[in-house]
């Protein structure tokens, strides 16, 4: 598990910047469920590594803020 500062990803960063709204208004039509909150609960171990992951580490940007 990683402790402090999350490494960026410019490739990452620029493919979630560039995906269109669109693509995710169809996904949310298409497949029950997609974008709910408390959906996580199917994958109880990746909801409870995700939990602690975000709490225990920083985004580069959250210097700025």
């Amino acid at each position: 598990m990683k402790i402090g500062m999350r490494k960026p990803s410019w490739k990452k960063s620029f493919k979630a910047r560039t995906t269109a709204k669109y693509k995710r208004r169809l996904k949310k039509a298409l497949i029950p469920g997609y974008g709910k909150k408390g959906m996580g609960w199917l994958h109880p171990k990746r909801k409870i590594y995700n939990k602690v992951y975000h709490k225990t580490t920083f985004s580069f940007w959250d210097l700025f803020k």
